[in-house]
């Protein structure tokens, strides 16, 4: 029974050389799909802070100054590109010093495209916050 298990076998043995080495490819595997999982975590972090930022300038679009609002919204949504551009960094740097062997490592392209895209639309919705609307008609303080 014992000596029929792969894992208990004698050290002697030459498959147990091949088995270690098996184990330790699983593993890095393993840790490939753990940094895969953790990038799309901070990304769905990002998106959440747009979404804090969005639903701030909306919910309180009538606050005076009119400009309070904006600008919590435009912290909340510039910390999202941050948080973009840094989770595809340590991606990178940690796929960087791993290889994939049974299953597929993503290219550190891909995540560099995704990181960067989500940037750009947030501090386009920034630039849409400050310059799209029109200060005058989001507050109480219209003339008539």
């Amino acid at each position: 029974m014992a000596e029929d298990d792969p894992y208990n076998a004698d050290e002697k043995d030459e498959n147990s050389d091949d088995l270690a080495h098996d184990r330790t490819n699983m593993a890095e595997d393993r840790t490939v799909m753990a940094v895969e999982r953790t990038f799309a975590g901070w990304m769905r972090t990002s998106f959440g802070a747009i979404g804090i930022g969005l639903g701030f300038n909306a919910l309180f679009d009538a606050v005076e100054p009119w400009w309070v609002a904006r600008a919590i919204a435009t912290i909340f949504i510039a910390l999202a590109a941050a948080l973009a551009v840094v989770a595809q960094h340590r991606a990178r740097k940690a796929l960087g010093r791993m290889s994939g062997h049974a299953v597929d490592r993503p290219d550190a392209p891909h995540l560099r495209y995704i990181a960067w895209s989500v940037c750009a639309g947030a501090l386009t919705l920034i630039l849409a916050i400050w310059f799209l609307l029109d200060p005058a008609s989001s507050g109480s303080s219209g003339s008539g």
